[in-house]
């Protein structure tokens, strides 16, 4: 049976996450998966409360993540994708489910994100799928 997934998608720099999403959809197929709910969030800081939303749904196995955080005047790309990233991590070991770090950057130029697309997506389903079939 297909493992049922929850995918978040940050809509912030959409052309290049929607472009994921796409990816990520299409790889869960090949792989034998199913995407039972998408929910986007308006960037990569909002993921891990929707994340969280999908996880307490009984009938979601896994949750992928989707988003870019593109390297600006600042650091605060790295103080959101850290933040981020702990956060999912904490999550996958409260609900006791695989969530993937589907989220390319910090540090990241539009230019390399566009080159991780294809990537990020299909890394970001075939860890959830993986982590549920290990067993």
């Amino acid at each position: 049976m297909a493992e049922r997934l929850g995918m978040v998608v940050s809509t912030f720099n959409y052309e290049i996450t929607g472009e994921m999403a796409k990816k990520a959809q299409q790889r869960a197929k090949e792989v034998g998966a199913r995407i039972a709910k998408v929910v986007e969030v308006p960037g990569s800081f909002e993921i891990p409360l929707a994340a969280k939303e999908l996880l307490e749904d009984k009938n979601i196995e896994g949750v992928v993540t989707i988003g870019t955080i593109i390297k600006g005047g600042t650091d605060h790309d790295t103080v959101v994708a850290h933040t981020v990233a702990r956060k999912l991590l904490d999550l996958s070991c409260e609900y006791n489910k695989p969530v993937s770090l589907g989220i390319s950057g910090p540090n990241i130029t539009w230019q390399q994100s566009e080159k991780r697309i294809e990537e990020y997506a299909i890394r970001a389903v075939d860890s959830v799928v993986k982590m549920l079939r290990k067993s």
